[in-house]
């Protein structure tokens, strides 16, 4: 997959993501568009009607995204990066919905790192632990 392309796929992702709960929450919005800005791809035609909620997401597409983006054979730095991206849209709007934590897990249960023997030390439990604690220190400021 080139490059160009796994970043479109990365977006589609946390588009997919923001639509979980059944809507896009208005941080999220903000940040999708931020990303897709960076990316140079807020004009890109098969990003824009996902970017502009044209089209709804359902999770099976968002899902389907995850297997694309990772292909058949994981790698353990593709999993943590793809669970850094969704952190970061989940850390937008300061909750983790339940269908937001149920991607997560997923995510673990593909890393093939994860036969960490110590209980607490996953990579999905750090990236909710730094995500809670970025939003407690931002509370506090």
């Amino acid at each position: 997959m080139t490059s160009n392309s796994n970043v479109k796929t990365l977006l589609k992702i946390l588009i997919g993501v923001a639509w979980l709960d059944g809507q896009i929450q208005p941080e999220e919005r903000v940040y999708l568009h931020r990303v897709a800005t960076e990316k140079g791809l807020e004009h890109d035609p098969e990003i824009q009607p996902l970017l502009n909620e044209a089209k709804v997401v359902k999770p099976e597409e968002c899902y389907g995204w995850v297997n694309e983006y990772l292909g058949d054979r994981p790698t353990s730095d593709a999993c943590q990066q793809l669970t850094e991206a969704i952190s970061g849209l989940i850390y937008s709007d300061g909750t983790v919905d339940s269908a937001e934590a149920k991607i997560l897990t997923d995510l673990q249960l593909l890393d093939p790192a994860r036969v960490s023997s110590e209980p607490g030390k996953s990579p999905v439990l750090t990236a909710i632990r730094n995500v809670y604690q970025r939003w407690i220190s931002t509370l506090n400021s």
